[in-house]
């Protein structure tokens, strides 16, 4: 079997590309993990959050989830995310599980108090607000008297 030399070429072409496209994805990857700093969040429920979804304030996103893991001291979700340097979190923020739509997929929406001092890396907000469950509100409305 016989490859004519445009064929080689095309060949050629195609797998350079896919290696630029890897070799750009890879550096996006790295830039995302290594700005911003940590902060933790204590939820009583995690409600269907995952790593990699986004932190978002008055609907921008900020920052990603970078971490989620149950405590097993008092069993509470903790929820650790990366802010980008330039967000300033007063030391009185709040944070909520929101769905972005009906269909699903959540996101956590922080909330900035007014506060002088702020937020450092690493440091906890414990004002929390759980997921509302869809399912759960049809299930009281129906089940009510």
């Amino acid at each position: 079997m016989r490859y004519s030399y445009v064929e080689i070429l095309m060949g050629a072409v195609v797998l350079m590309t896919a290696i630029f496209f890897l070799v750009l994805g890879m550096q996006s990857i790295d830039k995302n993990q290594k700005d911003g700093y940590n902060l933790l969040l204590l939820f009583g429920s995690s409600a269907g959050l995952k790593n990699g979804d986004d932190v978002k304030i008055s609907g921008i996103n900020v920052g990603k989830i970078t971490k989620l893991d149950l405590d097993l001291t008092d069993y509470n979700a903790r929820i650790q995310i990366k802010l980008n340097n330039d967000i300033k979190l007063p030391d009185d923020s709040q944070a909520r599980i929101t769905s972005s739509s009906l269909l699903g997929g959540n996101f956590l929406d922080l909330i900035p108090g007014s506060s002088e001092t702020f937020l450092k890396p690493n440091d906890i907000i414990y004002d929390t607000t759980d997921a509302v469950s869809f399912t759960d509100l049809l299930g009281k409305v129906v089940f009510s008297k």
